[in-house]
C-alpha cells in the first residue's frame, strides 16, 4: 500500500458551501468507514452537508451528477470495489472513474474520488479509517472535493 507523499489532510473553511455524500451500499464495513471518515472531516469545516446511498459504485456518477444539478458545490464518491475472479471488476472500476471524471468535467464541480479499488477485504479495511486502519480515503476524498470548491469560488470573485 502506498500513502506515501500524500498530503496531510487538514480542515479547511468550507462556510457557505453545500457538499453532498454519495456512498454505495456495497462492502458494508468497509463502505461504513469511508462514510465515517468523510462525515468527521467534514463536520469540522463548516459546510452543508447531505448523503445520498445508492445501491453500488456503478451507480455514483449519475447520482453525483444529480447532486451537482440540485445545487452542491462539490461530492464526496464514496465506493468499494473489490476484484473477484470475472471482468466484473475491471467493468465496475472503470465505468465508476470514467463517468465521476466526465461529471466533474461536465459540471464545472469537483468530485472528491472515495472510490476503493481493491483485491482483498484487508486492503479495504487498512483505507477505510477505521480503528487499526493506516489511511482514511473518505476524509481525503472528503478533503480533495471540498479545497477544490473552495479553490472555485475564490476564483469566481
Amino acid at each position: 500500500m502506498s500513502g506515501a507523499g500524500a498530503p496531510k489532510v487538514t480542515p479547511i473553511d468550507g462556510t457557505g458551501l453545500k457538499v453532498t455524500i454519495v456512498a454505495g451500499l456495497w462492502h458494508e464495513v468497509i463502505a461504513g468507514g469511508l462514510l465515517a471518515g468523510a462525515r468527521r472531516y467534514l463536520a469540522e469545516t463548516g459546510a452543508q452537508v447531505t448523503e445520498l446511498r445508492v445501491s453500488g459504485s456503478f451507480e455514483l456518477p449519475v447520482a453525483s451528477r444529480a447532486a451537482l444539478d440540485a445545487g452542491a458545490d462539490a461530492v464526496v464518491a464514496l465506493g468499494v470495489i473489490i476484484r473477484g475472479g470475472t471482468p466484473h471488476f475491471e467493468y465496475v472500476a472503470s465505468a465508476a472513474t470514467q463517468g465521476l471524471t466526465q461529471v466533474s468535467v461536465l459540471t464545472g464541480k469537483p468530485v472528491g474520488f472515495g472510490v476503493l479499488t481493491i483485491d482483498t477485504d484487508e486492503q479495504g479495511i487498512d483505507r477505510a479509517g477505521l480503528a487499526g486502519s493506516k489511511e482514511d480515503k473518505g476524509a481525503e476524498a472528503a478533503e480533495a472535493a471540498l479545497s477544490t470548491a473552495v479553490l472555485i469560488r475564490a476564483l469566481a470573485v
